[in-house]
């Protein structure tokens, strides 16, 4: 949004609130203590100034509306502190269980791209044996939880007006090929199975869900999942901050943007890279 279109909405949106509270420009302006001929100034068609921080914040207040909103940042109107638990709400294992917070989130998503960057591989494709392993000593999921999520994110991108983009570190991948890192305790026949999964479904679940990869040399990126323009998720362990403010859904997109603009592997290419990786794939 360039600085006239932000100017034009927060006029827009500074006279409905205006008009909502029916309230005179002059009661408000006395009552924010702000200048009358100021406030005049910021309703004109003519003005194409955005006011100072503390003046937008004043008036918000005096609204009871929040900043963002006047600014268009975030698409709800309502009460300040609603708005901001709605902008930036922090989603607690133990306030509200893990699967049925991300399950809700894909329902909301239902018909919008969903794009996301995995805390090592994409859950959806992940087999039974490697989240057993996985979760067997997890403190902030149970093993029976975490299978439930995969089965769910698996049905999820199966269907058909699913559209699905994963974008993750190539290395993350070979790790699992080696059996070093996380999957360093992980039975070569486990992990075989789990490239050769991933191989099959991502053949085919392509065009509807396409993976990239980028190098973890270059690049990097916290686990966070975009749910279309409703809300975008970074998970930061044991908790999720999640965003619904039009902005900072935003910038989160155009880092997604990045990953995939700084791919070494497409999604075209991901199924015979996997494979290749199983035939190299050694008992130990």
């Amino acid at each position: 949004m360039d600085r006239r279109d932000l100017v034009r909405v927060f006029r827009q949106r500074l006279a409905e609130a205006l008009a909502l509270a029916q309230e005179s420009q002059g009661s408000l302006a006395k009552r924010v203590g702000i200048d009358r001929s100021t406030l005049a100034q910021l309703l004109s068609p003519e003005n194409e100034r955005l006011p100072r921080a503390d003046t937008v914040a004043a008036l918000a207040e005096g609204l009871k509306v929040k900043s963002d909103w006047l600014l268009g940042l975030v698409q709800d109107q309502g009460q300040s502190t609603d708005i901001l638990e709605r902008s930036i709400d922090i989603e607690r294992l133990e306030r509200f269980p893990y699967d049925d917070a991300i399950a809700r989130w894909h329902d909301e998503s239902a018909g919008y791209k969903v794009r996301y960057v995995p805390t090592n591989l994409p859950d959806m494709l992940k087999t039974d044996a490697l989240i057993r392993y996985e979760y067997q000593s997890y403190a902030a999921m149970t093993t029976d939880r975490a299978l439930d999520l995969s089965h769910h994110k698996l049905t999820y991108a199966l269907l058909p007006e699913t559209d699905i983009e994963v974008c993750s570190s190539e290395q993350s991948v070979r790790d699992l090929a080696l059996g070093t890192g996380l999957w360093r305790g992980l039975s070569a026949d486990d992990r075989r199975e789990q490239l050769h999964r991933m191989a099959d479904l991502t053949e085919q679940l392509y065009p509807t869900f396409r993976w990239f990869l980028f190098n973890g040399l270059n690049h990097y990126s916290a686990p966070v999942t975009i749910f279309g323009p409703k809300r975008a998720a970074v998970y930061i362990g044991q908790m999720y901050f999640a965003f619904t403010g039009t902005e900072h859904i935003r910038t989160l997109s155009k880092h997604f943007d990045t990953l995939v603009r700084a791919a070494i592997l497409s999604p075209t290419e991901m199924p015979g890279h996997l494979r290749d990786l199983a035939a190299q794939v050694r008992q130990v």
